[in-house]
């Protein structure tokens, strides 16, 4: 690559999708300690508004409490012990809701911090059932099933098209005795993003198009249903990137890549030439109902809420377990890119339903789990 164009080239091929809602680089060496003070970005602000609804000192309020909940929320569990039935982020009281199955260990959690709420099962308790119904083998009407901690059970998740179909019916009657199971409907089917080869700043795997998620030391991490082990990536420019050295698909939606041949990596995402490139500063988990925003090579910037996390979708390629479910939409192309919540890494895009004109659901590869099954360590400022 000529040298006046290397920088370009390696934060637009490796960070092209990465936590573009993160820290400024002008707010780097802050110490955040109100709302006011929050190390959020002009376009962050305005993608919240935007996606969300809210104004700028509402977005920046939300970014904070946000924050607290997110260290606050292992601390709740533990306090929980097994009576622990799962936790959320409730935006309209700006605080951490903790279920809990036995009312004495309440007063223990709200000690820590957390607003409690008693039900009927366990975390431990619904985490089996989904397993058992993950066992199960899912015909194309059923979209997805998921722990849901507000309603304590597994909601199955059947196209509206579908609702009357034998199979599905059998399905659902076979998950009902795997555990406590709700059934809901759902406008549409889900589907990954990839797209055949268009022009932007993407990355390209023989002729699909992709999306970059993180980076990590020695590469980054994108979506499995993108690539193979082995196969060769190639940046925006048609450059040689590297190799997919690991990818799981289905069972899984996630992989990483490998990076040389004059590429290389930095804790940073591009700006699309609309803000200041972004930092990324770490992969602490957001809790369910926070807002999160994904950045991805056709639709770029988009925002919306954490819906639920450990959801098992049923692609037509087979089944993707542990996900988590966000109202943020997305289209071809957007698979692989990046997730986030405040300036920490989420993960990486998977597939949904909808579009960006007339909105709908995307789920991701939470990041934590990429970064532990390949032994991966997230670039971070």
């Amino acid at each position: 690559m000529r040298h006046a164009t290397v920088l370009r080239t390696g934060l637009s091929a490796l960070l092209v999708l990465g936590a573009w809602t993160a820290v400024g680089p002008s707010t780097a060496s802050a110490a955040p300690t109100d709302s006011a003070e929050l190390p959020a970005s002009a376009a962050l602000l305005s993608a919240m508004q935007r996606d969300l609804g809210l104004t700028e000192g509402q977005a920046r309020t939300r970014l904070a409490e946000e924050k607290a909940a997110t260290a606050l929320e292992p601390k709740a569990q533990r306090a929980a012990g097994s009576a622990y039935g799962g936790s959320w982020f409730d935006p309209a009281t700006g605080k951490l809701t903790v279920a809990v199955t036995d009312a004495a260990k309440a007063g223990a959690v709200r000690a820590a911090g957390a607003q409690t709420r008693i039900v009927e099962n366990s975390a431990a308790r619904l985490d089996a059932a989904m397993k058992r119904i993950d066992a199960l083998s899912a015909p194309d009407g059923v979209a997805s099933w998921r722990v849901d901690p507000a309603t304590s059970r597994v909601v199955v998740n059947v196209v509206d098209s579908a609702q009357g179909d034998n199979d599905v019916r059998a399905f659902v009657a076979k998950a009902r005795k795997a555990g406590p199971v709700t059934v809901e409907r759902t406008a549409e089917a889900p589907q990954t993003f990839a797209a055949g080869t268009v022009g932007g700043d993407p990355y390209y795997t023989g002729n699909v198009r992709c999306s970059i998620g993180f980076s990590v030391h020695g590469g980054f991490v994108t979506a499995g249903h993108c690539g193979r082990a082995g196969q060769q990536v190639r940046g925006w420019d048609n450059s040689y990137i590297g190799n997919f050295q690991g990818s799981s698909f289905p069972g899984d939606d996630y992989a990483w890549v490998n990076v040389g041949s004059g590429w290389w990596t930095v804790p940073v995402v591009l700006g699309w030439g609309t803000v200041s490139d972004q930092l990324v500063r770490g992969s602490n988990e957001a809790p369910i109902g926070a807002s999160i925003c994904r950045s991805g090579s056709t639709t770029r910037w988009h925002c919306g809420r954490v819906l639920a996390k450990n959801e098992t979708v049923n692609y037509s390629q087979g089944a993707v377990h542990q996900m988590t479910k966000t109202s943020v939409c997305a289209e071809g192309g957007d698979s692989g890119g990046s997730f986030i919540s405040g300036d920490q890494a989420q993960g990486v895009t998977s597939g949904g339903w909808g579009n960006c004109s007339s909105g709908g659901e995307t789920w991701y590869q939470p990041i934590n789990e990429i970064l532990n099954r390949y032994g991966l360590r997230l670039h971070t400022a």
